[in-house]
């Protein structure tokens, strides 16, 4: 049960934008700029930079619901999702990703520049300014949002609820009819 009380029986972040449709508005445009909008890295990938940083935060209802919306869009479905969040190091993924995954992950876990060392592998492996960019920030919203979500122990739904909103965010996105971020 959540720390709040809801005006509706929505889990996770889908239940508090709901309750709060004036400050779900901006962060509805937020996930879906940097989720959806143009980027160097295939909307898919970005969802599943997304559900890495959830996992790294113990956020499930983030890492769920984004790592069935990077599986909706991404070759190797589920199986590939559970992987990369198992070990990005031996998941099959590019190079480029998994230097990207990294580069979240110190996003994540401090509020820090990132490694030069970091940097210079994701370059190496491909990462321009804009791939750099838009990884760093994406990585330091979800810490927000998973706080969001976590910090009001908002509720976690069954797997098949994932799997239905996955349909709604890749067809409409974040803020046209798939509201969970």
């Amino acid at each position: 049960m959540a720390h709040i009380a809801l005006d509706n029986d929505l889990p996770g972040i889908s239940g508090l934008m709901a309750h709060r449709p004036d400050t779900a508005e901006p962060l509805g445009h937020l996930a879906d700029v940097l989720l959806r909008g143009p980027s160097p890295i295939s909307r898919g990938d970005r969802e599943l930079i997304a559900a890495y940083v959830s996992q790294l935060n113990a956020t499930p209802f983030c890492a769920g619901s984004h790592g069935a919306f990077a599986a909706a869009q991404l070759p190797g479905g589920e199986t590939l999702v559970a992987s990369v969040l198992a070990d990005p190091d031996t998941a099959p993924i590019t190079p480029l990703l998994r230097a990207l995954l990294r580069i979240a992950a110190e996003v994540r876990s401090a509020a820090a520049p990132v490694a030069e060392e970091t940097l210079a592998a994701a370059r190496a492996a491909g990462a321009g300014d804009t791939e750099i960019h838009d990884t760093v920030l994406i990585a330091a919203s979800f810490c927000m949002y998973n706080r969001y979500v976590s910090g009001l122990a908002t509720t976690v739904p069954e797997v098949d609820h994932y799997r239905a909103s996955a349909l709604r965010v890749v067809a409409h996105g974040y803020r046209r009819g798939g509201a969970e971020v």
